[in-house]
């Protein structure tokens, strides 16, 4: 055996399983890039670690289901685990059920994380920095990365509990954020999908301070960052943007192609009943004026949103409030959720809960609605000729994604006959035809 090989068989090494949103990924991504900058090795499977950390999401009981059946997996299969992520703000809710597990920690809080693991498997000594590539290990595809931009959230809303897990709003200072978007760039990362809990609030802790970057001065607030991100080589895709009065200075950004025209709102809701039950904004007239004005301004804009049906004291007429807005607004990609009561959450104080099978058949309502407006949106750009990004090369087809689809929720561009592809190229491609989610295409010569 070569010296490189024993070294490697004797290098401590921890496996990682991520759970839950793209938020709780970077955390993931955080975890595993301290890792290898102190030197383990990442190991692919439960059998080939040493210990392993599991990331869980606890926003559900269908998320924590999720994460206590991969907890006993992962004690099953190999025995040292470490609990991380949101589940862990309730360390005894795991205790209880998995009383073997080393250690419990909450969300972002990767420091507490690497002590733990130093403790239970000290580190290798001489630890190599240029073991870890520019930016940090991913777990997403090399060709785009997720940039977290804050933590936590000001929000109250009755239905969620992440504030009470996550803390407050506590923003990245600009120049870190872009420090960490150049060197993604750098190293071959061409979209950069920027999250957090409230992307819209991003600098309002910091009060919007100063900071600088390619020695220019720069404004902490979503403005200033999305123009300087549109300064990298690189697609830029916002998600989780709260509609701020201040949103509206973004949409020059997207029509000028500095940002993707992009958005993905969570608007929840319509009816004014509901959202201020639900504790969001509850100007809906105004928000489809905003929209409205948005299109205007930039006609390529895509939104995405998510809505909740069956909320307590959701009435026939709410419902049919939320169908007439969606039918009005045309939002390009929607997800619903039936609402389910999450533990902790005020909402679960809220009289007239509505039942299951009314629940069940308003989502269907919804969902047979919003098919048809997709399917409207999509069918009036066949003909017209875009970019895509391509995610995967099969024998006869490739797979991509255009600039109104983010990777994993939203539909995809199937491009037929794509010649020499390889993931992470982008294409000119002519949309040929469309249905309910899907754009198909063939390729541009050039």
């Amino acid at each position: 055996m070569s010296q490189e090989s024993r070294n490697e068989a004797t290098t401590p090494s921890v496996g990682m399983v991520s759970l839950g949103c793209p938020k709780a990924l970077v955390d993931s991504e955080d975890i595993l890039t301290r890792l290898r900058s102190e030197g383990y090795r990442i190991a692919p499977g439960y059998e080939d670690a040493d210990l392993v950390v599991v990331n869980t999401c606890g926003f559900i009981d269908e998320a924590k289901a999720e994460s206590l059946e991969t907890i006993g997996e992962a004690l099953s299969s190999n025995g040292k685990v470490l609990v991380t992520g949101c589940m862990g703000a309730s360390p005894e809710d795991i205790r209880s059920i998995h009383p073997r597990v080393l250690d419990v920690t909450g969300p972002h809080q990767a420091e507490a994380v690497l002590r733990s693991i130093n403790s239970h498997l000290p580190r290798p000594h001489d630890p190599l920095v240029d073991l870890v590539p520019p930016g940090g290990l991913k777990l997403t595809p090399q060709h785009y990365a997720y940039l977290k931009i804050s933590e936590g959230c000001n929000h109250k809303c009755s239905f969620c509990i992440i504030p009470s897990m996550r803390g407050r709003l506590v923003s990245r200072p600009l120049g870190l954020v872009m420090k960490e978007a150049e060197a993604l760039v750098e190293r071959g990362v061409k979209e950069l999908l920027v999250i957090s809990q409230d992307t819209g609030a991003y600098g309002v802790d910091l009060r919007y301070q100063t900071d600088y970057w390619r020695e220019r001065e720069w404004e902490t607030r979503l403005h200033d960052l999305a123009q300087a991100l549109g300064e990298l080589d690189a697609w830029v895709r916002l998600h989780y943007v709260y509609p701020y009065p201040h949103i509206d200075r973004l949409i020059p950004l997207m029509a000028e192609g500095l940002i993707l025209p992009y958005l993905d709102i969570p608007f929840q809701h319509a009816s004014t009943r509901i959202l201020k039950a639900m504790r969001r904004p509850a100007a809906a007239e105004n928000t489809l004026e905003r929209i409205a004005q948005w299109r205007r301004n930039c006609p390529e804009l895509v939104i995405r949103s998510t809505f909740i049906v069956g909320f307590p004291g959701e009435t026939d007429e709410d419902f049919e409030q939320l169908l007439e807005w969606l039918a009005e607004a045309k939002l390009d990609r929607v997800g619903c959720f039936r609402y389910s009561p999450v533990e902790g959450a005020a909402a679960n104080e809220l009289p007239g809960a509505v039942p299951e099978e009314l629940k069940e058949e308003r989502w269907h309502r919804f969902m047979q609605q919003q098919a048809e407006i997709s399917a409207e949106r999509l069918s009036a750009r066949v003909g017209g000729e875009e970019t895509v990004i391509i995610d995967q090369v099969h024998d006869d087809h490739a797979i991509g994604r255009s600039y109104g689809d983010a990777p994993e929720i939203d539909g995809e561009v199937i491009v037929m006959e794509p010649a020499q592809v390889s993931p992470g190229d982008m294409i000119r491609v002519r949309i040929e035809h469309s249905d309910d989610y899907d754009l198909h295409a063939r390729r541009l010569p050039g």
